[in-house]
């Protein structure tokens, strides 16, 4: 039987604080709210748990304050049987928080780094071992850049693939994009990169693979654009959709390096997560999703 990929995710590990609204205030505005709920999150523990869920072994780094959220928060992986042998608990620095406002079939969101800001170059190396070891790493801009930069140097001396999700969207060096082997963007980080006039937007694309939501995602192959539809379905919750993708890409990516599957797999697990309130409570196992699939092959 094919072992199942070794992916490393390196980044975020926060509590979502979720506030439910039927629209959202104006400056200066009170509105009532209608639920809140504290939930799992940050966008590393997010990708982290959405390759679990599709059965590939995860190694998670990252870290964590010493308070309750950051205990929880470690119970939570580790119940997702990720390893949690990269991630440590530090006193006096707040855990991670992520404060999402739920309006309008769509979601905004307030970061506060807390010990995702201790995640450092010199802590990435400490786990060198667990890179080197790795089929893929992915990773996120909810750390520190240069960590980020550090992880792409460390993947390229082991010879181990280096997938980028650039949110939220930060000013990239030529240095660490040369290095990446996929870049992961959405609309916005994509418009965010071309109006960095050190970037070559043409030289770049062949290894971006921009998601758009309910237009599906968009890659470049051979120079020509191509583009795999998204699904219709009822969105619930659109919170960790793109973390929902980005697990489901790295993984098949991993096992059979087909871009296109990729992408389409992408596209179902997330439209599937779509449809359940929470980032994580959403992300489908992948008997769902192909029990999905085979669904609408029913329907034809």
């Amino acid at each position: 039987m094919e072992r199942e990929p070794i992916i490393t995710v390196i980044g975020s590990i926060n509590m979502d604080l979720v506030v439910t609204v039927p629209r959202r205030p104006e400056t200066g505005e009170t509105v009532r709210g209608e639920m809140f709920d504290t939930m799992p999150g940050g966008k590393g523990a997010n990708q982290a748990i959405s390759l679990a869920r599709l059965g590939a072994t995860v190694n998670m780094i990252g870290m964590v304050g010493d308070d309750e959220f950051g205990q929880a928060l470690i119970d939570n992986l580790q119940k997702e049987t990720i390893n949690v042998q990269g991630v440590e608990t530090i006193a006096d620095v707040s855990t991670g928080v992520a404060v999402i406002t739920l309006a309008d079939n769509d979601n905004s969101i307030v970061v506060v780094a807390g010990a995702n800001a201790q995640v450092t170059s010199d802590y990435v190396r400490k786990h060198e071992d667990l890179i080197s070891k790795s089929d893929i790493v992915l990773t996120q801009l909810e750390i520190p850049l240069e960590t980020v930069e550090e992880t792409a140097e460390l993947c390229q001396k082991h010879r181990v693939p280096f997938i980028l999700n650039p949110a939220p969207a930060d000013k990239l060096s030529t240095s660490l994009l040369s290095k990446v082997t996929y870049l992961t963007p959405n609309r916005i980080e994509v418009e965010y990169m071309k109006g960095n006039e050190d970037l070559n937007w043409e030289d770049l694309r062949k290894k971006v693979v921009i998601t758009e939501g309910k237009d599906g995602v968009v890659f470049f192959e051979n120079d020509q654009e191509q583009r795999v539809h998204a699904y219709t379905v009822k969105p619930v919750d659109t919170t960790g959709a793109g973390d929902t993708f980005n697990g489901a890409f790295a993984y098949v990516m991993a096992k059979t390096k087909r871009i296109t599957d990729a992408c389409q797999f992408g596209n179902t697990a997330a439209a599937l997560s779509v449809m359940k309130k929470g980032a994580q409570t959403g992300m489908p196992t992948k008997d769902e999703i192909n029990r999905f699939i085979q669904e609408l092959r029913t329907d034809k």
